[in-house]
């Protein structure tokens, strides 16, 4: 620690050409603050103080900057060593536009970060932010846009499991090969998908994630690879572009592989092979530069036994897979994961703070997490808004819902009798099917889309 102060005294003397630097950005911005590798503040600018409404006497070195300035991102840039040159951060109220940047001794290891708001009235540069806004709202409408939030410090857990998991994550990260993410429903392959992102050379290019079980099988081709200009009725005049070539440079998530239907395997496999990709009703070959991270619940292997998925391209997927463990298998984990989520849901949903109890704690850690961490998640968020008491029980997490029932309740109407009958019959094509819904669709003699639609609409 006292090191550090005198790194950061040395860079921040007028005589030292850094010292000039920060002096100078100081001068300019509306406030300034450092901190050592352990995030405690060991320099904040009296702007700083003047912003936060600091009283100029009150001690801050030392303290966690957290502590200070609950939403600030400086411990991220501490973790990662990477800057943050443009970000929003709301302060006393305010938002604010702040950049942050590691700081490096001649070895390049990190000993802390200094923040800079540089902008604390939004007003003027509105019409910017408008309009980003709008463009980002046409993406995500679009489904072309999914953004790359998580980095692989995002993973929690310190069992030997998920320590194992990080080291092979950041030894995929600097490798750009295929990957191939294995886990249940609910144990955070995009999440990893995107830390590998993040952690990889291609990190300043897209993420374009797509989840194929989500995709009518009629769009499938255009959504990936494209559309020429008036390649199907109703199609864009100019065309339109594929998550294929929209990630060019980047990475590609492909959610749900197994879902992909045969047809559009093969367009993939020569993405893969060629590095080359051909639009809907296009006769030209476009070159693109992707790294493909694919994921699934399914055993691939099994399906290309049935016929269900090609042989090639799961050997071509399959270079290097990943295996996420489910909650089950990581009990030890559930503490530190509960209590992170809990502070992000409660931050979030501007909710009170709320911890679990003892005996919300026991339950967390014996029940049996069929739907893992999304689960987790939900059920905490459930606690969250349903707790009346001064902590979470185990009621308030539904585990009285978890309770065998005694007689399950009969339907009270004919269209409740036809909307259950439907939906158990739809379970039990896709169960006969391996979960494969495709095959399931063709067994109940109905389209993909009609039987995506037909769950949405009969989901208890």
């Amino acid at each position: 620690m006292q090191d550090t102060h005198k790194m950061l005294r040395r860079m921040l003397d007028t005589g030292d050409r850094s010292g000039q630097l920060f002096e100078l950005l100081s001068s300019l911005c509306q406030g300034a603050v450092a901190v050592d590798p352990d995030c405690r503040v060991l320099w904040m600018s009296d702007q700083y103080r003047e912003l936060i409404d600091l009283p100029p006497d009150e001690p801050v070195v030392g303290r966690p900057v957290e502590e200070i300035l609950p939403t600030t991102g400086l411990p991220r840039v501490v973790r990662s060593g990477k800057p943050n040159f443009v970000d929003l951060m709301q302060i006393s109220g305010r938002w604010c536009l702040v950049t942050r940047l590691p700081l490096k001794d001649d070895s390049g290891q990190v000993f802390g970060a200094i923040g800079f708001v540089f902008y604390d009235d939004l007003d003027s540069i509105q019409p910017l932010f408008d309009k980003f806004a709008r463009l980002r709202r046409r993406l995500e409408s679009e489904n072309l846009l999914r953004p790359s939030r998580y980095a692989l410090d995002d993973i929690i857990g310190e069992s030997t499991a998920m320590q194992q998991l990080r080291r092979q994550a950041l030894r995929a990260a600097q490798l750009d090969t295929t990957l191939l993410l294995l886990g249940e429903t609910g144990t955070g392959k995009e999440l990893l998908a995107q830390g590998i992102h993040n952690a990889s050379p291609r990190a300043g290019g897209p993420f374009v994630g797509i989840n194929m079980a989500a995709l009518p099988e009629s769009l499938v081709e255009a959504e990936l690879f494209g559309a020429a200009p008036g390649a199907y009725t109703g199609a864009d005049r100019q065309g339109r572009k594929g998550k294929v070539q929209l990630a060019n440079g980047g990475t590609l998530f492909l959610d749900e592989i197994a879902e992909m239907p045969l047809p559009m395997q093969a367009k993939l496999l020569r993405v893969l092979q060629e590095r080359e990709v051909e639009a809907l009703g296009s006769n030209r070959l476009e070159q693109v530069d992707v790294r493909v991270i694919a994921a699934t619940a399914k055993d691939l292997k099994g399906l290309v036994e049935q016929g269900e998925f090609r042989a090639d391209l799961y050997y071509r997927l399959n270079v290097l897979p990943i295996r996420l463990p489910p909650l089950r298998e990581r009990h030890g984990d559930i503490p530190l994961i509960s209590d992170r989520l809990l502070q992000q849901i409660q931050q979030q949903a501007n909710l009170p703070a709320l911890a679990l109890s003892p005996a919300a704690r026991a339950w967390l850690e014996q029940y049996p997490w069929p739907g893992n961490v999304r689960e987790l998640h939900n059920r905490l968020e459930r606690a969250c808004v349903m707790a009346e008491g001064h902590c979470i029980e185990p009621g308030d997490l539904g585990a009285d819902d978890d309770l065998p029932q005694q007689s399950s309740p009969r339907p009270q109407s004919l269209e409740q009798l036809r909307q259950q009958t439907e939906w158990q019959a739809l379970q039990d094509a896709i169960a006969q099917c391996g979960g494969n819904k495709s095959q399931a669709a063709r067994r109940l003699g109905i389209s993909r889309a009609t039987l995506y639609e037909h769950l949405r609409k009969y989901r208890p």
